[in-house]
């Protein structure tokens, strides 16, 4: 697809992995709305990339209706918001745990139902689902994050073979541990021994590949972290017992401890 005159709706967009979302498809000649809770940082994004900004907090229902109406016809939907799910199932709140399915998990699906017979009509669309590997691999005191992430890969793979010969594109991203912005660099934390990162301008260009070869599902990560993801995927239960003895290293408490603030 070629994306110049295009209009991208893009959620999380005050976010790090956002602005270089935004930054990426600007340079495409893409026609932005930049929507996420954050105005002022959402205002400047805006100016850089031409875009127009749509606030909207998407754990509330009726800001999801009233950004879908304020956004006019869009081309190209990349479902970036997510809050963190990191930490004991026990820790949470009802409302926590709403908040959380509700933005990384209902959101996407309810303005893909939406967005997409539109696409399908005019025969050209793409959909983006920004999950993570987490979405293939679980651990422990990610009960949440795992779970909205599974779902959400699960949900993009199987419209992704509902929409083929439709014309409209469907795509998972799947990025792992990204340096400079982003949930795990917000938390500070160095990455596991043995694990690596990558930066949030190869979440973009992963995106902009995936959106151009209408790829199914691409991983963001180095070699190692997508073997160990797939390893997670293919055999949870080997995976669990590395896990036990400590290969992860104590990663998941201290970013269930750095994130909590923000669920």
């Amino acid at each position: 697809m070629d994306l110049a005159g295009k209009n991208v709706l893009l959620t999380g967009a005050s976010g790090g992995i956002g602005h270089a979302l935004a930054e990426a498809f600007a340079k495409q000649g893409a026609k932005l709305v930049l929507s996420g809770r954050r105005a002022t940082e959402l205002e400047a994004l805006a100016e850089r990339v031409s875009g127009r900004v749509v606030v909207a907090d998407l754990a509330k229902r009726k800001d999801v209706t009233r950004l879908l109406a304020e956004s006019g016809e869009i081309d190209v939907f990349v479902a970036n918001a997510a809050l963190p799910g990191s930490g004991a199932l026990e820790e949470y709140s009802t409302a926590q745990l709403d908040r959380a399915l509700e933005v990384n998990f209902r959101v996407p699906i309810v303005m893909a139902h939406e967005l997409a017979p539109q696409m399908v009509a005019r025969g050209s669309g793409a959909l983006v689902f920004i999950s993570s590997l987490s979405g293939l691999a679980a651990t422990a005191r990610s009960s949440i994050y795992n779970a909205t992430k599974f779902g959400l890969r699960g949900f993009a793979l199987a419209l992704h073979e509902e929409l083929i010969g439709t014309g409209v594109g469907v795509s998972a991203v799947l990025p792992g541990f990204i340096s400079d912005a982003g949930m795990f660099a917000d938390t500070g934390l160095q990455v596991p021994p043995g694990f690596g990162t990558r930066k949030p301008e190869d979440v973009a260009a992963a995106t902009l590949k995936a959106i151009a070869d209408n790829t199914g599902e691409v991983l963001v990560a180095p070699p190692l972290d997508r073997l160990g993801a797939k390893l997670g995927g293919m055999a949870p239960n080997l995976a669990g017992r590395l896990q036990r003895l400590g290969l992860v290293g104590d990663i998941t408490e201290k970013m269930a401890a750095a994130q909590k603030s923000k669920r």
